[in-house]
C-alpha cells in the first residue's frame, strides 16, 4: 500500500513558506546594509597618517616628520615611539597634530636608531591610522 507523504504528514503551508523567506530577505538586507556601513565608516576614518622620515640629531633627541590628513574640526592625537640599538624603547611622544605636514622632535634617554609612528586617534576612532 503506498500512500503519500502529504496525505501521511500534511502539505507545508504556503504562508508559512512566504514567511519564512521574507524573514531571511529582511535579515539579509540588515546584514547587508550594516556591512556597507561598516566597510564606509572605516574606509574613510577622520585622520590618518604616515611617517616622512626621521633624522637621529644627537644622543638625546630625533627629529621626526609625520604627515597627517584631518577632517575640518577633528581634534586628533598621534604619537611616535623611538628604539635603541638593542630594540629597547628609549622615547616616546604623542603630539597633537595639524592637518599636513608635522615635524616634531622626541627626546630620547640615549641614541635611537629607529623610529616607529604608532599612529593617529581621534574620538570615535579607536584603531591608529
Amino acid at each position: 500500500m503506498t500512500t503519500d507523504l502529504s496525505e501521511r504528514y500534511g502539505a507545508p503551508s504556503p504562508t508559512g513558506r512566504r514567511i519564512v523567506l521574507a524573514t531571511v530577505g529582511v535579515v539579509v538586507l540588515a546584514f547587508a546594509g550594516w556591512l556597507a556601513w561598516t566597510t564606509l565608516f572605516h574606509a574613510t576614518p577622520a585622520v590618518s597618517s604616515e611617517i616622512g622620515g626621521w633624522e637621529v640629531v644627537d644622543d638625546g633627541s630625533v627629529d621626526v616628520t609625520v604627515s597627517v590628513k584631518l577632517e575640518d574640526g577633528v581634534v586628533a592625537s598621534c604619537s611616535v615611539r623611538a628604539y635603541a640599538e638593542d630594540h629597547t624603547t628609549v622615547g616616546e611622544l604623542a603630539f597633537e597634530p595639524v592637518d599636513g605636514r608635522n615635524q616634531v622632535t622626541l627626546r630620547t634617554e640615549r641614541r635611537a636608531t629607529s623610529v616607529t609612528l604608532l599612529g593617529c586617534t581621534a574620538p570615535g576612532q579607536p584603531r591608529p591610522r
